[in-house]
C-alpha cells in the first residue's frame, strides 16, 4: 500500500499500546517491531512479502527473503528463526516455479544463519512470497530510527533506483547487465553493512524500501525530531535508472510517494523532477540509510568497506522539525 492509504488505515488504531516490554511499537514508523522478554533479551519482529518483480523464480525468492530480513538488520539485530509465507496459484502455474522460489529464499536465509522453521501456503490467483522474521538483540543496543541527532552524517549502503529497474525490466527495455546488478543489489543482504553499523555505533537506522529514499529519510527526521538535508548527486542510483527516469518509465508507487511527501521537501532550484522521482522510488530491498555522528563517520565508511558494502554519505540531519531538503 502506499503511504497516503496506510495513513488513512493506520489513523483509526492507538499509536501507543500500554505495555512495558513493548521497547518499539509502530508509533514511529520503524522498521521492526522490539519486546522485551528480560533485562538482557528483546525479540525483534517483522513480516514482508510481495508479488514477483522479476522473471526468474529463483531470483524471486532470494530477493523476498532478503527483503524481510533486512527489517532485522536495520535495527541492529541478529534474525534467527524465519516461516514462509506462500501465496501461490495451484493448478495454473508449475508447482515447480514455487519449488525455485522457495529455494531462492532458503539460499539468502541460510546465508543469515537464520533457522527456517516451518511457514504458511494459500491458493492464490497471484503469486506472492515472503518471511515472517523473529531476531534478537539486547535491549539497550537497539538501534532506532527515531533517535538520530542534529549534526549526524548520513550514510547510505546500496544505491537507489529497484523500483524503476524493475518497471523497466517488465517493459523489456532494461540491459540484461543492468537487470542483473539490480537482482543481485536487490538479492544481497544487509548483514554486513548492520555488523558495521553496531561495530562502530550508529545513532539511528532505517532501510530503504517502498516509501524510498525520501519517504524513510522523512520517516527518520520526523521521529527524531530534525530535518535531513541529502545531496542528490551524492546518492548513488543504478545503471539505467537515471535515463529511465528521464524517459518517464517510473512506476505508480513512486509517483505515489512524491505526491504524499511533496508538502514536506524543500528542494532546490536546479534539482530536475526526475531526480527527485529517482529519490523517491518505491524499492524493494534497499540499503540501510543510517545516521551516525559526524566524528565517527569516516571510521563507519571503512568499517563498511572493510566488510565488502560500498556506502556514499550523501547528507546530514540539521536543525528542525522533520522536513527534508534536497540539494544538488
Amino acid at each position: 500500500m502506499g503511504p497516503a492509504d496506510l495513513a488513512q488505515v493506520l489513523r483509526h488504531l492507538p499509536s501507543n499500546i500500554e505495555n512495558p516490554d513493548l521497547l518499539v511499537g509502530y508509533g514511529t514508523s520503524d522498521d521492526a517491531g522490539i519486546f522485551r522478554l528480560s533485562p538482557e533479551l528483546a525479540l525483534v519482529q517483522t513480516v514482508d512479502f510481495f508479488t514477483p518483480i522479476v522473471d526468474d523464480p529463483y531470483d524471486f525468492g532470494r530477493i523476498a527473503a532478503a527483503n524481510a530480513l533486512s527489517d532485522v538488520y536495520a535495527m541492529g539485530g541478529r534474525p534467527v528463526t524465519v516461516m514462509n509465507l506462500v501465496a501461490f496459484p495451484v493448478g495454473e502455474i508449475d508447482l515447480e516455479v514455487l519449488a525455485h522460489i522457495l529455494r531462492g529464499g532458503q539460499h539468502v536465509i541460510a546465508m543469515s544463519g537464520a533457522a527456517l522453521v516451518g511457514g504458511h501456503t494459500i491458493d492464490d490467483l497471484e503469486p506472492k512470497y515472503g518471511l515472517s522474521v523473529t531476531g534478537v538483540i539486547h535491549p539497550d543496543k537497539i538501534i532506532r530510527n527515531s533517535t538520530c541527532r542534529e549534526g549526524d552524517v548520513l550514510i547510505l549502503t546500496k544505491p537507489v533506483g529497484a523500483g524503476i529497474a524493475a518497471t523497466a525490466l517488465k517493459n523489456g527495455v532494461l540491459s540484461q547487465s543492468a537487470a542483473m546488478h539490480a537482482t543481485d543489489v536487490m538479492a544481497e543482504l544487509n548483514r554486513d553493512a548492520s555488523y558495521a553499523m553496531v561495530e562502530i555505533g550508529a545513532n539511528a537506522c532505517t532501510d530503504i524500501t517502498g516509501f524510498g529514499l525520501v519517504g524513510h529519510a522523512l520517516e527518520m527526521g520526523a521521529s527524531s525530531g530534525v530535518n535531513i538535508q541529502i545531496s542528490a548527486s551524492a546518492v548513488p542510483v543504478l545503471p539505467e535508472v537515471m535515463e529511465l527516469a528521464r524517459e518517464q518509465m517510473i512506476p505508480g508507487g513512486t509517483y505515489k510517494n512524491l505526491e504524499h511527501f511533496s508538502s514536506s521537501l524543500d528542494i532546490e532550484d536546479g534539482v530536475p523532477q526526475h531526480v527527485t522521482l529517482v529519490l523517491c522510488d518505491a524499492m524493494t530491498s534497499g540499503g540501510l540509510l543510517i545516521a551516525v555522528e559526524q566524528p565517527k563517520a569516516q571510521r563507519m565508511l571503512q568499517a563498511l568497506e572493510h566488510r565488502g558494502v560500498s556506502a556514499n554519505a550523501i547528507g546530514r540531519a540539521v536543525k528542525g522539525t522533520g522536513r527534508l531538503m534536497i540539494t544538488r
